[in-house]
């Protein structure tokens, strides 16, 4: 005869952490993991145990089914420990390939380096040369090579690195604005991903912001106006997620440049995405090359190193000598400034530039919609000769996007592939695709799985090969 457990004699059936970590899971994990973290899992495994009998509103058969209680609540354990791992794994950062068509996937770590650039990393990744002058063996300059690199590229007198694009707005405002006026339009009050707007980095740099204008129309007059025995800077701000058209009006840089230089100070442009070459001839537009800011006369300009340069995230400042050197001995340029493996992916990115040969980024937004499209239908056709009916892939027009806060007016005309599985959910299909190794993030339009092979490198299309294959099983 069997009774209903309750759930105080159910608890002192809980599988001991020893009992625990002496099962075959455990000591599987341990060799992977090492014993100290399993043993943390461990310990949140039988309390994800405990937890659950308390919750339970069930009983379970006690009696003499003490052992087979304790067994079955040992399994549950040694479950979880396994799921807790798997989330531990799928937490960590780990390839992906990305099917969106989104070219600078934020939530997908932005530009895919090159293969130069990773290699570069590898080489940086022991004993470098960081600070060293191996030729007059002393003490030698950070990131001294990519710096000749921008300044070479850009046109500009001298070059700064930091560790990204917010931190060299920061670091500008607080070397020539702290304890004084920065002067910028209010169509310029920008707020980028995660919660970073231009007016709190302007309060936490010292700064004190004066606004001019209107949020579509602001004159060279209204700058004229504000400037006073306070002003220190004017900023501009290209503002790289979204644009405002119709009845507008902003002052050209060469205009603005005019009148900082008969005002004595320095002009500076945050360019937000970087563009090292004009981006027009790809159909994008609005985005400001460097180098041609620098010639209209801007003092100092910023932008990203892994937007549309497309290399690792970084921060550069490009200007004139004087300026850049100030900003270089302000205390804070040490806390904000690049480390090893970024100076050296950068280096490796841009000496590309210079040679004039496209890294990955540029790749794929100079990719045509008929390139896609043969590509699509080649990969079609593999994918048929091993799946059933139960899986239909059709070669559909869609857009693909730059991404990344840039060119927010600018779309990719793609060719993507619609996948559909008899049975299944364009939901139920893209998380299937996420759980396989490394896992594919594909974009759904209109509840129609979409994969775009503009943001998939030809190497990795066996992958999406094998995965629909799979998926179609």
């Amino acid at each position: 005869m069997t009774r209903s457990k309750d759930r105080n004699s159910l608890l002192r059936e809980l599988p001991s952490m020893d009992a625990l970590l002496k099962t075959d899971t455990a000591r599987g994990l341990a060799n992977e993991l090492g014993p100290t973290r399993v043993t943390s899992l461990a310990r949140l495994a039988t309390e994800d145990v405990r937890q659950s009998l308390l919750s339970s509103k069930r009983s379970l058969p006690g009696g003499n089914g003490d052992d087979a209680i304790r067994s079955e609540l040992l399994k549950q354990a040694e479950q979880r420990l396994t799921e807790l791992h798997r989330i531990g794994e799928a937490s960590g950062i780990h390839r992906v390939i990305n099917a969106t068509g989104v070219v600078l996937h934020t939530n997908l770590g932005r530009a895919p380096l090159s293969d130069a650039a990773r290699q570069a990393i590898d080489q940086a990744s022991g004993y470098c040369n960081l600070e060293y002058d191996a030729i007059a063996g002393s003490r030698g300059r950070r990131g001294a090579r990519a710096e000749d690199l921008l300044i070479e590229l850009t046109g500009a007198q001298a070059a700064l690195i930091v560790n990204n694009c917010a931190a060299a707005a920061f670091l500008v405002l607080n070397t020539f604005s702290r304890d004084g006026e920065a002067v910028i339009s209010r169509g310029e009050l920008v707020e980028i991903g995660g919660d970073f707007r231009v007016p709190d980095i302007m309060a936490q740099s010292g700064a004190r912001m004066i606004e001019v204008g209107t949020t579509n129309r602001t004159r060279l007059s209204d700058y004229r106006r504000a400037i006073n025995e306070h002003s220190r800077l004017v900023m501009r701000v290209h503002t790289s997620n979204y644009r405002i058209v119709g009845f507008t009006k902003v002052p050209s840089l060469s205009e603005l440049a005019t009148l900082t230089r008969e005002a004595g100070l320095p002009l500076y442009e945050d360019a937000g995405s970087g563009a090292l070459i004009d981006f027009n001839k790809y159909g994008i537009e609005g985005e400001p090359v460097i180098r041609e800011s620098i010639e209209a006369g801007a003092d100092i300009v910023s932008f990203s190193g892994d937007k549309l340069v497309g290399g690792p995230q970084a921060g550069l400042v490009v200007g004139r000598a004087e300026l850049i050197e100030r900003m270089r001995s302000n205390p804070l340029y040490r806390a904000l400034r690049a480390d090893k493996l970024r100076l050296a992916a950068l280096e490796a990115t841009l000496s590309a530039y210079s040679r004039e040969e496209k890294v990955p980024t540029l790749e794929m937004i100079a990719m045509t919609p008929e390139q896609i499209e043969k590509r699509a239908k080649k990969l079609i056709r593999k994918v048929y000769k091993h799946t059933p009916d139960t899986l239909t892939l059709e070669p559909i027009k869609s857009e693909s996007a730059v991404g990344g806060g840039s060119a927010p007016i600018s779309s990719l005309p793609t060719v993507a592939i619609s996948v559909a599985r008899d049975g299944l959910t364009a939901n139920k299909i893209s998380e299937l695709l996420r759980q396989w190794n490394p896992s594919i993030i594909v974009r759904i339009v209109n509840d129609r799985v979409l994969i775009d092979l503009r943001t998939i490198a030809p190497a990795d299309e066996a992958e999406i090969e094998k995965s629909l294959i799979w998926l179609a099983s």
